[in-house]
């Protein structure tokens, strides 16, 4: 069924039907209640269910109150009732060193939460008083000694290679494992061989792994003399 319209009364159909203010209203009904002016749903203002432009949208007024005789005698004797009760309060509470406090729920709240943390803190600090009271004297652990090898220690720098001399046919044997960081040096096993190893400069030379044929600079401190 068709709703009736909120100004005229009479039916209202759906290609014609403004739904706002929780009524229905033709288009053209939908206007300003003093004016008349079409109204749409951009531009309307609505006051007590009804619609309005801006012009003539009702405005609030606040009543006024006179400044008469006995309205000022009323006014006086309550500022002097309240200065009379709050000398009374201050009178009350001097010496105490605290201004009184109402004891609403929301204080009575607040005070017992504050109890309960105190609560709370205090048994968390008597637990552990006790408990390290309660702990037995430990012996200072025994020292245990490891046997363990040193890292081996990093290559000193060395300079650019050089070419070798001729061999001279010394031997070496690797003590620690080693590999090449660089494309003229070569890498080797603990254990390994080194045959025609040459001296080039401070800590390098030059050899050649007997196991796996390969040749370049090593460092000299990763090999011995055999």
């Amino acid at each position: 069924m068709n709703p009736s319209c909120g100004r005229c009364g009479t039916i209202v159909y759906p290609t014609e039907k403004v739904n706002c203010l929780d009524k229905y209203w033709h288009k053209g009904c939908f206007s300003c209640e003093i004016c008349k002016m079409t109204l749409n749903m951009k531009n309307y203002k609505g006051f007590e269910k009804r619609p309005y432009c801006n012009a003539h949208y009702p405005k609030t007024n606040f009543t006024c109150v006179a400044d008469t005789p006995e309205n000022l005698r009323l006014k006086q004797q309550s500022k002097m009732q309240s200065q009379v009760q709050y000398k009374e309060e201050f009178e009350k509470n001097k010496g105490k060193g605290f201004s009184a406090v109402a004891d609403t729920p929301e204080m009575q709240r607040i005070k017992k939460t504050q109890d309960h943390i105190s609560n709370v803190r205090l048994s968390v600090n008597t637990h552990t008083h006790t408990h390290t009271q309660q702990l037995p004297h430990q012996p200072p652990a025994a020292s245990k000694n490891y046997n363990y090898e040193p890292a081996a220690a990093p290559g000193p720098v060395r300079q650019a290679a050089a070419a070798p001399p001729p061999s001279s046919g010394k031997r070496y044997q690797a003590v620690y494992d080693y590999a090449a960081a660089d494309e003229d040096e070569v890498g080797f096993l603990e254990g390994d061989v080194i045959v025609d190893a040459q001296v080039i400069d401070e800590g390098w030379m030059y050899g050649r792994v007997e196991r796996t044929g390969q040749q370049g600079m090593l460092p000299a401190n990763y090999v011995e003399a055999i």
